[in-house]
């Protein structure tokens, strides 16, 4: 076992006893791509409990954790923001992570540092998920942003192939299940095939908010004239 393999045993005995939906899997791919950039700074979008924060910070880099904790979400509570702080704290990681009450277009608006990596998981409609992408603007090319729940959420997965089949700046490299790896670089033709069959081969399951998943006619649907927002 590596140095690293160790810290991310360590890391994620701590955030499994976390409520949350990442699996072991895709935590470590964020702690390999947070340790990779490493002490660069992350910026989380969607931070719940503090499942995936713990990873990230255990991961070296530094660690923003975005979320407005808001009591009337699906699974929030008003004591939300308390139990992930209490959570960074018992992992050992508080030090590492700058916990921002906020949504992510507000932290945006006033945003000046250098990001190295961004991992959105976010509120999963097409329009708050778009948005989130907009962090790619801070990123420097060959950087990456994660997105969770991709080609499993409906208005996620809209919002990922709308960025990437007609933005030009996102490419697709892989996905962990329902973790995607994109990357700040200009996709070639063969990366936007790439994103239209991992998005169709995936089979139709309810998200976090009951929506039902991608369909073969997602990909048509993203490339509409998008609303202004």
């Amino acid at each position: 076992m590596t140095h690293a393999d160790a810290e991310f045993v360590e890391a994620f005995r701590h955030a499994e006893s976390i409520d949350g939906w990442l699996t072991p899997a895709q935590a470590r791919v964020l702690f390999d791509e947070a340790r990779r950039i490493a002490p660069g700074r992350v910026v989380e979008i969607g931070s719940h409990l503090g499942r995936s924060t713990v990873v990230l910070g255990a991961s070296g880099a530094s660690v923003t954790a975005i979320d407005p904790f808001g009591s009337d979400w699906r699974y929030g509570r008003g004591d939300t923001e308390t139990r992930m702080r209490g959570h960074l704290a018992a992992a050992g990681v508080e030090e590492m992570v700058d916990v921002r009450v906020a949504t992510s277009r507000a932290a945006r608006d006033d945003w000046a540092q250098p990001v190295r990596l961004v991992y959105v998981d976010g509120k999963h409609d097409y329009w708050s998920c778009l948005d989130d992408l907009r962090w790619a603007a801070w990123l420097r090319p060959g950087d990456r942003i994660l997105v969770h729940d991709a080609f499993s959420s409906l208005g996620v997965t809209l919002a990922l192939l709308r960025a990437l089949l007609l933005s030009g700046e996102l490419t697709y490299l892989d996905r962990t299940g329902s973790l995607a790896r994109l990357e700040l670089r200009r996709p070639g033709w063969r990366d936007r095939r790439r994103v239209l069959g991992g998005a169709l081969v995936v089979r139709p399951q309810p998200d976090r908010q009951g929506a039902a998943a991608v369909a073969p006619s997602c990909a048509r649907a993203a490339t509409r004239a998008p609303r202004q927002c």
